[in-house]
């Protein structure tokens, strides 16, 4: 190892910097942030530099004398020479130095950090290959929930008071409170809650359950949030649908017990009702439960239904959003939902027949020029839908569009007008989750067309 990574406290400490400019600029950024007293010496410097808190500008030249009592010294110019002769007078003072880009003369680094303050997380290949500790920290902001540092507040709040427990019990509190629905309540600002579960395993008592309703997008799981995973990796039991793709449950924790609760035409493994009770009493029995649904929880998802009986269950949940169906599937096959020239509003509306097999939409809103409608769970009403619009007023040619498997490797984007798009359909045996597109906009596929 030849660098020991430490953390620096900084707070109204003196700084050198030598040099104005843009690299400048990044490091001053950084040491501001850090609550540091930088003075900057330079013949020019960039405006912005002098807007940052706690930055003065000392000189037009760096004098070797500025070094005494500084904390830290940063040489930040494009002069190979100067830079060096700013390392020698830090290093003759015993003050750290670094020399920007230039690990040789310099005697510290700089990592790069994922900051979720007080929570920070440094990386460093040692001066060897800075790309790669920028590509890993990317990889570890995906991973770190911006609440982190709610988390480690209310944590640091709680210390003393977990402190008197004895020892082996203090930690286990603490692990089965990062564990549990405590730590997701302190991570969302709910301190009453997280200060319960914490008074709970003190005590000795059954944790308490939560629910999370999340959205799982289209299909294609890189569309999926960082939230969304991050849930979807700590949960002990997940309900899940017909319209949620393999592909995305791969991103369940793979011990997590799978309950497949789908729901598709005319095939209903559970009813709405059982599936409302089966989340209270999974989480009644102290679980984290995973509600989840393709596309968002609340465009035709019935999440509005299912946090309904939790919340008069008493049963603690959080709602993540996902991409909705519309949004995700309209991307993929290049159709714009509004554009300027076709379509000034967008209408979602459900093709889900009643049990007579008719369509009860508002026909004459939705057989509007200037706008699009988009129909979910259109499929198998598509010949009734087509002939309604046209029986409302819009032409025969007016275009539509069918997709199936929308975001997925599979998709199939079918258009047409509304006289021809059924007879396409059914000659192309469609048969998967499918979406219909109506609107002028549809028009624009052909030249906006980029998935594959």
């Amino acid at each position: 190892m030849d660098y020991l990574p430490i953390f620096l406290k900084l707070r109204e400490a003196r700084v050198l910097v030598v040099g104005g400019g843009e690299v400048a600029l990044r490091k001053i950024r950084l040491l501001s942030r850090a609550g540091a007293r930088v003075e900057v010496a330079a013949p020019e410097v960039l405006p912005e530099i002098l807007t940052l808190p706690g930055v003065e500008r000392v000189g037009s030249r760096f004098e070797p004398w500025r070094v005494a009592g500084c904390r830290l010294v940063v040489a930040a110019t494009d002069d190979a020479a100067l830079n060096r002769a700013v390392a020698a007078a830090a290093d003759a003072a015993n003050v750290p130095v670094n020399v920007v880009d230039d690990p040789t003369p310099s005697s510290f680094i700089t990592p790069s950090i994922v900051d979720r303050d007080p929570v920070l997380v440094a990386i460093s290949t040692g001066g060897a290959a800075p790309v790669l500790a920028r590509r890993l920290r990317e990889k570890l902001e995906s991973q770190i929930p911006e609440s982190t540092g709610r988390l480690a507040r209310f944590m640091q709040v709680q210390r003393e008071r977990i402190k008197a427990l004895p020892q082996a019990l203090r930690r286990r509190v603490w692990e089965k409170f990062l564990d549990g629905a405590g730590s997701e309540a302190a991570m969302r600002g709910d301190d009453e809650s997280a200060q319960a579960a914490i008074q709970d395993l003190i005590a000795g008592r059954p944790a308490k359950g939560e629910v999370y309703l999340v959205g799982a997008g289209p299909g294609d799981p890189d569309l999926l949030t960082f939230r969304a995973l991050r849930l979807m990796q700590q949960a002990d039991v997940v309900l899940y649908d017909r319209l949620v793709s393999k592909a995305i449950l791969e991103r369940v924790r793979r011990d997590a017990e799978r309950v497949f609760v789908g729901k598709g035409p005319k095939q209903h493994e559970y009813s709405q009702e059982e599936i409302n009770a089966l989340l209270v009493k999974l989480a009644k029995e102290g679980k984290r439960v995973l509600r989840l649904k393709g596309g968002d929880p609340f465009i035709f998802g019935r999440g509005g239904e299912e946090i309904e009986t939790l919340s008069a269950n008493g049963v603690a949940f959080q709602v993540v959003p996902g991409i909705t169906a519309a949004n995700g599937c309209a991307a993929y096959a290049g159709i714009p939902l509004t554009h300027r020239d076709h379509a000034q509003a967008c209408v979602f509306v459900t093709g889900h027949a009643q049990k007579d097999g008719t369509l009860k939409l508002n026909w004459d809103a939705l057989a509007q020029r200037g706008q699009t409608v988009v129909i979910y769970m259109g499929l198998t009403s598509l010949p009734q839908l087509c002939a309604k619009l046209i029986e409302h007023g819009l032409p025969r040619e007016w275009p539509i569009a069918l997709i199936e498997e929308g975001t997925s490797e599979t998709q199939q984007v079918i258009t047409g007008v509304l006289g021809d798009l059924p007879q396409k359909v059914e000659a192309a045996k469609v048969k998967g989750a499918s979406l219909v597109i109506v609107g002028e906009v549809v028009k624009l596929r052909e030249r906006l067309n980029w998935y594959r």
